[in-house]
């Protein structure tokens, strides 16, 4: 694989994945795997007044799915299922050369270099996928 992809700062975020345990009792858990390389992040979730209040991840992924649940994971709290859904329809237009924005989730940037390199873009949608049918499964 290109040493681009896996820089120390890409190690260091698969390594350091906050709310990285089950939530006991979650409102709704939804699971995510990608059938190219079988990774898989399973997201729960408790909301309170429309918004995601606690989360819990299971990761077990490649260190690029690992690096972007944990940027998810970062920065989730607090949001609406609308948030996290445009998220991660933003994430997925980027991965797929549909928009240049990277500026709606602080610290993908480092996700850059794996534009290129389609086969692992499933992999790193699976955080933004998972929590956002999850907060959108709970909120209902």
């Amino acid at each position: 694989m290109n040493a681009p992809l896996y820089n120390k700062d890409i190690l260091r975020l698969a390594a350091t994945i906050p709310h990285h345990q089950r939530l006991a009792g979650p409102q709704a858990s939804v699971e995510k795997r990608s059938p190219t390389c079988g990774s898989r992040v399973t997201a729960d979730v408790r909301m309170e007044n429309g918004r995601l209040a606690e989360m819990g991840l299971d990761v077990k992924a490649c260190a690029l799915g690992q690096a972007s649940a944990a940027l998810m994971a970062a920065q989730a709290i607090g949001l609406s299922a609308d948030e996290l859904a445009e998220a991660r329809d933003k994430l997925t237009d980027y991965l797929a050369g549909r928009s240049e924005d990277l500026d709606f989730w602080p610290g993908l940037a480092v996700l850059a270099p794996a534009r290129g390199y389609p086969a692992r873009h499933a992999s790193i949608r699976l955080g933004f996928e998972a929590i956002a049918e999850a907060a959108r499964m709970a909120d209902a």
